[in-house]
């Protein structure tokens, strides 16, 4: 439903756009990752879960472009693919969800040993160093499924989703507790939808690619090279928080173990203040970190991946790489 409601609004934006253009809505598909619903998303080890599926109708022609969740597509796309626009992103930080018998609770005085759901390592590693009196437990499902075992059983206190999709759904009136940053950094590329197209496809290249937010853009290209260069997936628990002001591009950029205990956090800033230049010719499909966005200024945007690397980077000289095997093995192992 949260699929068909997210591709329904960037259809919504294109039809507007270009009144004349007709576009059909294909059969709705389900991915490797709806499909494996028994299994913790961290350990089916599929890089392209939400993806392939839907890529493999775009290769055959099939489809014009797919609407993803940026944060289900992997940093480095498979040849001949691009992401072609990404829209306005969403409110990106995670959202509580209580059971109704908790309803107007937070977090921290929810009663001892209270169970909170949650198929995201990344959530569950920083929320339990910061709520070591409560246990987190693996839900997975859509969000429909995911509310419906949080009503109607007494397994869990609460859940922790996305506020985005919640807000998507209509389902707003749901979020009890919205996480800061200081409590839980959010996912690379959450709260920002992404359409996928064929990177040589110029003509449908070019129409979506006025459905491009420059600020949104910027963040996002700096939060998928910071993950690209860690090579984290949804394996190793890796966060992110962006802010662009003043022509100031801000990155903050974690890793954490599987149980928070060890982390490393640095925050780095760039200027993202170039003129938009005609860069007609062979620079027109340059790609960053799977983007290609040719309204937004070239420079900006290799600053703003730069961004990313050299926090990695940043992160790595200082131990990044061990926190994240270490939490790979753990994660395998368990």
């Amino acid at each position: 439903q949260l699929a068909r409601i997210q591709t329904d609004s960037v259809v919504e934006m294109l039809r507007e756009l270009y009144p004349n253009l007709r576009f059909e809505i294909a059969v709705a598909m389900s991915t490797t990752g709806d499909k494996i619903l028994d299994t913790a998303l961290s350990k089916i080890g599929e890089k392209s879960l939400f993806t392939k599926e839907l890529e493999n109708a775009l290769e055959r022609n099939e489809v014009d472009l797919v609407v993803h969740s940026l944060k289900d597509l992997p940093t480095s796309l498979p040849p001949g693919f691009t992401i072609g626009a990404v829209c306005k992103r969403e409110n990106p930080l995670d959202a509580v969800v209580f059971h109704p018998k908790n309803c107007g609770k937070t977090l921290s005085i929810l009663p001892e040993k209270s169970v909170i759901g949650t198929s995201s390592l990344r959530r569950a590693a920083q929320l339990k160093k910061k709520f070591p009196q409560l246990e987190f437990r693996d839900i997975r499902g859509n969000l429909n499924t995911r509310l419906k075992k949080l009503d109607e059983k007494e397994d869990f206190s609460a859940i922790i989703l996305a506020a985005a999709g919640l807000k998507r759904m209509g389902w707003e009136n749901r979020i009890g507790q919205l996480l800061s940053p200081e409590d839980c950094l959010y996912a690379v590329g959450q709260g920002a939808l992404a359409v996928e197209v064929r990177a040589k496809d110029q003509e449908i290249l070019n129409m979506v690619s006025v459905l491009h937010d420059a600020d949104t853009v910027l963040r996002c290209i700096a939060e998928r090279a910071f993950m690209k260069r860690l090579e984290g997936g949804c394996s190793v628990p890796v966060a992110v928080n962006t802010m662009l002001k003043d022509g100031q591009l801000y990155l903050t950029g974690a890793v954490y173990s599987l149980d928070g205990s060890d982390s490393l956090k640095e925050t780095m800033q760039t200027s993202v203040q170039y003129p938009q230049q005609n860069e007609d010719g062979p620079n027109d499909d340059v790609q960053h970190v799977g983007i290609t966005a040719k309204n937004v200024p070239g420079q900006a945007q290799e600053a703003a991946e730069n961004l990313g690397v050299e926090l990695a980077s940043l992160l790595l000289s200082k131990g990044a790489k061990d926190i994240l095997s270490v939490a790979r093995q753990l994660n395998d192992a368990s």
